[in-house]
């Protein structure tokens, strides 16, 4: 039974993601089959472990994943596949300052990071129907050089009593010029 909203007493609309939602449990319409099941990070997980010691976290490091195949999943930024990930869809960005093309999330193993691994980004799912007919995301993406060794020689150096070292603090701008100024961007 779908329940659509109610407008007014006794008044009943469907909206066309109820349809979808009907559609698909009802008439067997693959409208679940693709939708964001892409992990934001892959490497440096117990699905991804081969070490010689069961240690996942520090047997994948975000740089390996640069060349090397995952064997359990995928990852990227604000992916979406189908439910078996057979076929997986996601953005590849690049700032033109940085050495390499960002196509996951970058983060910590758990060696490099005083508090154990951790993702040193600022990503945010908006929003999303039931059926992934509409789905919005932010990723906020620094207008410098991403600074990968700076993230990982701090937070290695700090203390578990210490607080993390995340990207605000390393001072790169997370707006561009045109934000802060008020002039429109594009």
């Amino acid at each position: 039974m779908v329940h659509p909203f109610r407008y007014a007493p006794g008044e009943e609309i469907m909206t066309k993601e109820h349809l979808r939602l009907e559609a698909a449990r009802n008439n067997n319409v693959p409208w679940k089959g693709w939708g964001p099941y892409l992990s934001e990070r892959q490497w440096g997980t117990v699905r991804e472990d081969y070490s010689h010691d069961g240690n996942a976290w520090d047997y994948f490091s975000h740089d390996q994943a640069l060349a090397r195949a995952y064997r359990w999943g995928e990852d990227g930024l604000a992916g979406f596949s189908d439910d078996k990930q057979r076929l997986c869809f996601a953005l590849a960005l690049w700032n033109g300052k940085d050495p390499i093309i960002k196509e996951r999330l970058f983060g910590l193993t758990n060696s490099e990071g005083n508090h154990g691994e951790d993702v040193k980004e600022y990503y945010f799912y908006l929003d999303s129907t039931p059926t992934h007919s509409y789905m919005k995301y932010l990723y906020k993406s620094p207008q410098a050089a991403f600074p990968y060794g700076d993230l990982v020689t701090t937070n290695r150096n700090r203390t578990r009593d210490e607080l993390e070292y995340e990207l605000l603090d390393t001072g790169v701008s997370m707006t561009c010029s045109g934000c802060r100024t008020g002039a429109r961007c594009g």
